[in-house]
């Protein structure tokens, strides 16, 4: 378990005190709660934003819950903020699927025209490459940056499949029913998103009862908005899955309702998908 900084602490103490009514009430299981501390506090005390010892003990945990880390006004030098510690977990684990759901629930109000059950998605955003991969290793000079994104063959053929088996085990939209799965890109525009939609095509070969289907980034923002009914589980790049999940969570009532699965073969963590507020915390 990672608290976290700015409200991170009280968050995980919340979510603690359910696992452990749930740990009562349901049995069969013990939990055993390792407490470990990373993030910007860290960084402005030590240097370093997670230890070695803490990576080691998350790397033989079976799950990690992690508060949300960073806060503006602790940063690296290259101007990032120094808490974040994302990608490491993500590479460092190979955690290579994010997985937000996007669920209306009961009382929680919407600016969407929508009931509770019509909102009802997945999105799966591939964890371990594209454009985020490049943080911290591109080129910047005084007059100009570059950043690259890499997009592997194994790397889409992994969150693709992860993205049809999710929707093997969903009930499908809430429109229509049909188990469906989105490819979300721009490869109208960029060779590397050509190449991740024809690998999302012939994983999607595997899964004949599933439907497939592909917008590109702008046009799928539009939709998630006029019709979330519509979809079931989509797939996509990293950078588009951050800004596309955080645009499902403001139908749901914020971000603040939204959780977020960073899941691989061997490891997972667990964590919201807001910040640190750290106006807000203690409060």
């Amino acid at each position: 378990m990672i608290k976290g900084d700015g409200i991170g602490p009280e968050l995980v103490d919340a979510a603690v005190a359910v696992l452990e009514a749930v740990e009562r009430s349901a049995g069969g299981f013990h939990l055993e709660l390792d407490l470990h501390e990373a993030g910007a506090e860290l960084y402005r005390r030590s240097g370093y934003n997670l230890g070695s010892q803490s990576l080691q003990a998350i790397r033989q945990a079976d799950a990690t819950m992690k508060g949300p880390v960073g806060l503006p006004d602790v940063r690296f030098p290259d101007g990032t903020e120094a808490g974040v510690i994302g990608g490491v977990l993500r590479t460092g684990l190979d955690t290579y699927a994010n997985v937000r759901p996007i669920r209306l629930l009961p009382g929680v109000p919407t600016p969407l025209k929508a009931e509770p059950g019509e909102i009802d998605y997945v999105i799966v955003r591939e964890n371990t490459e594209g454009l985020y991969l490049s943080r911290g290793k591109g080129i910047v000079t005084d007059s100009a940056v570059a950043d690259t994104m890499m997009i592997t063959r194994k790397g889409t053929e992994r969150v693709a499949r992860y993205a049809f088996e999710l929707a093997s085990a969903r009930s499908g939209a809430p429109s229509d029913g049909t188990r469906r799965v989105t490819c979300v890109d721009k490869s109208n525009v960029l060779a590397s998103f050509a190449f991740f939609r024809r690998v999302f095509d012939e994983v999607g070969e595997g899964y004949p009862g599933i439907e497939r289907e592909y917008l590109y980034a702008d046009a799928a923002a539009q939709a998630l908005v006029v019709r979330p009914q519509h979809f079931d589980v989509l797939v996509m790049e990293n950078f588009l899955g951050d800004i596309l999940s955080d645009l499902g969570g403001g139908t749901i009532g914020g971000i603040g309702l939204c959780p977020s699965g960073n899941i691989g073969d061997d490891h997972a963590y667990f964590e919201p998908i807001h910040g640190s507020a750290p106006d807000i915390a203690g409060q």
